[in-house]
């Protein structure tokens, strides 16, 4: 039986693809509901994602989480470093490091690994140079591992279509339940799984207006500078939504 435990942070929660009753399902769980599909069986999920984690909780508290849940898992999936790229001098050589470390601890504890890297929001942020750039060092850094690590690498990063605004959430951060759509078609590709990729209708892009841009920053950028001036994060006081397997059928 599949056990399947997702890591991460507010990209692997599901920010952005929310359900009628307020909750977030997200790629990961389109993933799992996925393979249960595809492999004609209820499989095991946990989803120990948090919205706003760093890499380095990510890959020492939450792996620690994934790495002692009995029974084992049999694929863990991986993506972090997006809320670090963000904060000014973020070290990129570090989140490789750390990422590394994390994907050994996981091939010495026998258990596969999906390693993905996030979505490029940057055409419409603010700060967008500065995190293409950066997503492109760490994006590039972690090809390697496929091979070093024998694991499945999906590079959301460079997914072309998923950069288009209709993907995303109006913070322009996090994807929306397309772009979660999106992601989860791209990793069940990737793990053997054969899935059509999501797209939608292409349409004409929507233009900025003076308005629309000073509503988004009064809504979104500023109570983000505000969080981060007085060192609080949107996952404060926040635990994943499955610290413990949960059973998802293939219906």
């Amino acid at each position: 039986m599949t056990r399947y435990v997702a890591i991460g942070d507010s990209f692997t929660e599901g920010l952005g693809d929310t359900l009628p009753d307020g909750t977030q399902r997200g790629w990961a769980d389109l993933v799992a509901a996925g393979l249960a599909v595809g492999e004609k069986q209820t499989i095991q999920y946990a989803n120990l994602a948090i919205r706003g984690r760093l890499l380095e909780p990510i890959v020492t508290e939450q792996l620690d989480a994934a790495l002692a849940l009995d029974p084992k898992p049999t694929l863990l999936s991986l993506n972090g470093g997006g809320n670090d790229m963000m904060r000014p001098g973020g070290d990129m050589s570090r989140l490789v490091t750390l990422t590394e470390m994390a994907l050994r601890r996981c091939a010495d504890a026998g258990v596969p690994v999906l390693l993905l890297s996030g979505a490029d929001p940057s055409e419409r942020l603010p700060f967008g140079s500065m995190m293409r750039r950066r997503g492109e060092m760490l994006t590039e850094a972690m090809r390697p591992f496929a091979d070093r690590f024998d694991l499945t690498f999906v590079d959301v990063f460079h997914d072309q279509e998923i950069r288009r605004g209709a993907y995303w959430s109006a913070d322009r951060l996090h994807l929306n339940a397309a772009g979660h759509r999106r992601v989860a078609s791209l990793a069940l590709t990737a793990l053997g799984h054969s899935t059509e990729a999501h797209v939608i209708d292409p349409g004409p892009e929507e233009p900025r207006r003076v308005l629309a841009e000073v509503r988004y920053y009064r809504e979104h950028v500023l109570p983000w500078v505000n969080r981060r001036l007085r060192g609080h994060s949107s996952g404060d006081e926040r635990t994943g939504k499955y610290l413990d397997w949960v059973s998802i059928g293939a219906a």
